[in-house]
């Protein structure tokens, strides 16, 4: 793809951004799915530094919107993780803002949980309403419902 020498976006400089929870797919699909896409030559951003971390960096911010393309999957705890909600609020923003493709994954986990905050999700953000502000748990309801009803893919059928 190499947007970085696209005349038209020269602020891009990944093709994409991976979104994950760390602890739910970091050493297995995503690892995985980063690797496919680096020997197909696709700039991917993946975050290496902050496995677990709850303080989302503003340069992680940045590569968000440096990237033409969001990849989120979304596994049984993304939602537990405020610093994923965060994340993934930030890509609501460029998809809306920006034009930005996302695409989102639903790895061994079914879709419907994410897409009616039910399950593990809706749990999630039971506990998130007792920690964080009511504006910012609303953020992420509606991030969540806007991306988990993208067009997208469900690991378990996925043709290998």
């Amino acid at each position: 793809m190499a947007s970085s020498s696209s005349p038209t976006t020269p602020y891009l400089k990944h093709d994409v951004f991976l979104s994950f929870r760390g602890t739910d797919t970091r050493n297995g699909f995503t690892s995985h799915l980063y690797d496919a896409l680096q020997r197909n030559q696709i700039d991917a951003y993946i975050d290496n530094k902050l496995d677990g971390g709850e303080t989302i960096e503003p340069a992680l911010l940045e590569r968000i919107e440096e990237s033409f393309i969001s990849l989120v999957i979304f596994s049984e705890n993304y939602a537990d993780s405020t610093f994923c909600l965060r994340e993934l609020s930030k890509i609501l923003e460029c998809m809306e803002t920006k034009q930005q493709m996302v695409l989102p994954v639903f790895y061994r986990l079914d879709p419907s949980h994410v897409q009616n905050l039910t399950g593990s999700y809706g749990d999630a953000l039971c506990k998130h309403e007792r920690d964080c502000s009511s504006e910012e748990v609303e953020s992420w309801r509606r991030a969540l419902k806007e991306i988990a009803n993208l067009k997208g893919w469900d690991s378990d059928v996925i043709n290998h």
